[in-house]
Order: structure tokens, then sequence, then C-alpha cells
């Protein structure tokens, strides 16, 4: 498949989005480098998200993950001084609602201030753990449905005041030796 240049937000999220699945499908094979088949799991994940065939898993998988892992900073994997954080910071519009919140430590906490999560890993050169990633993709995307710019052009996004940087979405992933699934060691 070749790779698209998204223009629309639907577009950019729905490419990471499958970039994400390719990901952690090579991650979960304990794949070295990406194979065929990693690479036809991100075209098919793309084009049915594209034509409406597949949408994004929902927020159970998550939830159970949340549930299940030891319990630490979703960021670090620390135990200790641990806190409640959003991944949307409520002064940009992020819910109380538990699918916008992980534990984290009080320092990762304390660092990311006011910050959405991707804009904080990015402003320490860090990218996150795929099954973090993906919970916040979730929400990012449900916002996007709710506030119906899915259709829009990237370049409105100015326009349209959305609680974090789509252009953030990561189209391109780090190499695999470098990708976690989780900072937990269960996962």
């Amino acid at each position: 498949m070749r790779l698209p240049n998204p223009t629309t937000v639907r577009e950019q999220m729905y490419w990471s989005y499958a970039n994400l699945g390719r990901a952690d499908a090579a991650l979960q094979h304990k794949a070295m480098k990406y194979q065929a088949v990693h690479h036809m799991i991100r075209s098919k994940l793309y084009s049915g998200l594209m034509s409406g065939n597949m949408t994004m898993r929902t927020m159970y998988d998550d939830e159970r993950l949340k549930m299940s892992v030891p319990h630490g900073c979703s960021y670090c994997g620390s135990q200790t001084n641990l806190s409640v954080d959003h991944l949307i910071p409520r002064l940009k519009g992020g819910s109380d609602e538990a699918d916008n919140l992980i534990s984290a430590c009080r320092t990762c906490n304390s660092s990311k201030g006011a910050k959405d999560m991707l804009e904080w890993m990015a402003s320490n050169a860090r990218f996150p753990a795929l099954l973090l990633l993906r919970r916040y993709m979730k929400l990012v995307s449900r916002h996007c449905e709710n506030v119906n710019c899915l259709e829009s052009d990237l370049r409105e996004l100015p326009a349209l005041r959305l609680p974090f940087d789509l252009m953030l979405l990561p189209i391109v992933f780090p190499p695999l030796n470098e990708l976690i699934r989780w900072v937990h060691p269960r996962e």
C-alpha cells in the first residue's frame, strides 16, 4: 500500500491508528522487523476504517487492561507516589470520565502539567507505549466524531479549536526495537 499523505482529520487519525495496529501486531509476534503480514494488517485496517467496514475497537479492552496490569504509572511504570492523570487535561476540555483517566506517578503528572499526553511525550522526545497511545487515539476519535470534524481539512485545524494537537498523532512510528506495548512488565 502506498503511504497516504493525509489531508483530512479522518485520514490522519485512521492512518495513525492503522500504523498502531501494524506495530502492535509486530510486537506481539516478537518480530525484529516488519513482515509482509504486518503491512497487510495496516493496509486492511486503514482501508476498512476509511470505508466504514471496520471501526476502532471499544474502550473495553483498554479498561480491562487498566484493571489487570500492576498498578503503576502509565508513563514510566513507577509504582510509588501514584495519582490520577487526565490524558486530555481538564484545562483543555478533557473529561473526568474513566476513559480519560490513567495512573501516573507524581513526577510524571507534575511534569506533564496541563499538556495532553502526546504533547507532553513529544516535548520530552518520547514515544508512548502502544497501548497507551491506543487509548488516547480512541478518545481523540470519539471527540472528533462528536464535534463532526472528521471530514475537515487538516489545514483548518486551528479553526476547529480541538483540545489536542491532531498533527501529533504519529503517522510514522519509530523502529520496532524502540517501541513497547506497555510500561508494565506483565504486558
